[in-house]
């Protein structure tokens, strides 16, 4: 068995996944030294309630950014399906010109072969 044989057969699908892996690893990292930055401030808390702040602020962090990146691929998902709609109806609007400018051009030739 090979290194390669564990991957999926859709690589975008892979890379999502790591991609989703990486920005999920870089929010804990970021999380975890805004929470430091803000406990370091609160230097008359004993060192274990320090700790608590600083878990509990970085909890909160990460709860609001994964909130943040919900709203964003909801908003994502949203625009995708009007855009789609819109591409439908411009599809279709497309096909009718097209259609209709072909059965004028087909009137048009009757009407000259039918005069000559």
């Amino acid at each position: 068995m090979t290194a390669m044989e564990g991957l999926p057969v859709d690589l975008r699908a892979f890379h999502n996944e790591v991609e989703g892996h990486l920005l999920a690893a870089a929010a804990h990292e970021e999380a975890r030294a805004a929470a430091a930055r803000f406990a370091a401030r609160l230097e008359r808390l004993p060192e274990a309630e320090r700790k608590e702040v600083e878990r509990l602020f970085a909890a909160e962090h990460l709860a609001l950014a994964r909130a943040s990146w919900h709203r964003t691929a909801r908003r994502g998902q949203e625009l995708r399906g009007e855009y789609e709609a819109v591409y439908r109806r411009l599809r279709a609007r497309l096909l009718a010109g097209l259609l209709l400018g072909c059965a004028l051009l087909v009137a048009v030739n009757l009407v000259v072969l039918v005069s000559v």
